[in-house]
C-alpha cells in the first residue's frame, strides 16, 4: 500500500493513512477523474465498503478527499446510516483530520483555509473557494482558467457545452446555456475552457 500512497499523498502522511487503512479496513480503489466527484464511499453487493479518489488530484486534495471518504466509512461503522454529511460525519472528519494538521503535511499557504473549512465541513471541498484555490495553488487546469476570470459577457466551454458569463450571485455566477437558452449557476472556482 505504501508504494502506492507514496505516488499520490505527501510523503509524511503515509504513516497515518496506512494506519487508518488498517484499522477500518478500508479498500481503497484509484479511479480515472470524474468530472462530479473527486471520491466516493458505497457498499458493495459483498458487504465490503469500498472507497474511490480520482487519480488526477494533487498530494494535497487526495489526501483531504481521502480522508473525507474514510470519514464517510467510519460514521457508517459508529453509526449506521445517517445524513451523509450530517454532523456525525463532520465530527467524525474534523476528528480524522486533525493530525494531518501538520506544515510537514500541508504547506502553511494551504493550513489556515483548511483549519477555516473543517470548522463546519461541506460536502465537497470546491465549495470553498479559498481552499478549493489555495490546494489547487491558485492554477486552474493547464488551457483553463477559473470562471471567475472569464469576463462578464464572454461565452466560455464547459463540459462540452458553451455559455455566456453573466453576473456574479453571492458565491456564484449566472450563466446562459447558449444552447437551451436557460441560465445555470456555476460556482466560482469552476475550471472552464475561454471561447475567443
Amino acid at each position: 500500500m505504501k508504494e502506492t500512497l507514496i505516488k499520490y499523498i505527501p510523503k509524511k502522511a503515509i504513516p497515518l493513512v496506512e494506519y487508518l487503512i488498517n484499522k477500518h479496513q478500508v479498500n481503497l480503489k484509484i479511479v480515472s477523474q470524474r468530472q462530479t466527484k473527486h471520491g466516493d464511499f458505497r457498499r458493495m453487493p459483498d458487504g465490503r465498503m469500498l472507497i474511490t479518489v480520482n487519480n488526477n488530484l494533487n498530494h494535497y486534495q487526495f489526501l483531504l478527499t481521502l480522508i473525507h471518504e474514510i470519514a464517510h466509512h467510519v460514521t457508517h461503522q459508529k453509526f449506521g446510516r445517517v445524513q451523509p454529511h450530517g454532523k456525525e460525519w463532520k465530527t467524525v472528519f474534523q476528528h480524522l483530520m486533525l493530525p494531518f494538521l501538520e506544515p510537514e503535511i500541508y504547506p502553511t499557504q494551504i493550513l489556515p483555509y483548511l483549519a477555516n473549512y473543517l470548522k463546519n465541513p461541506k460536502a465537497s471541498t470546491d465549495t470553498d473557494v479559498n481552499l478549493s484555490l489555495a490546494l489547487r495553488n491558485g492554477k486552474a487546469e493547464p488551457g483553463k482558467i477559473f470562471i471567475f476570470e472569464v469576463p462578464n459577457g464572454n461565452v466560455f466551454q464547459f463540459k462540452n457545452r458553451l455559455y455566456k458569463r453573466g453576473n456574479k450571485r453571492r458565491t456564484r455566477y449566472e450563466c446562459l446555456n447558449l444552447t437551451n437558452k436557460r441560465v445555470y449557476l456555476f460556482n466560482q472556482n469552476a475550471e472552464v475552457l475561454l471561447i475567443q
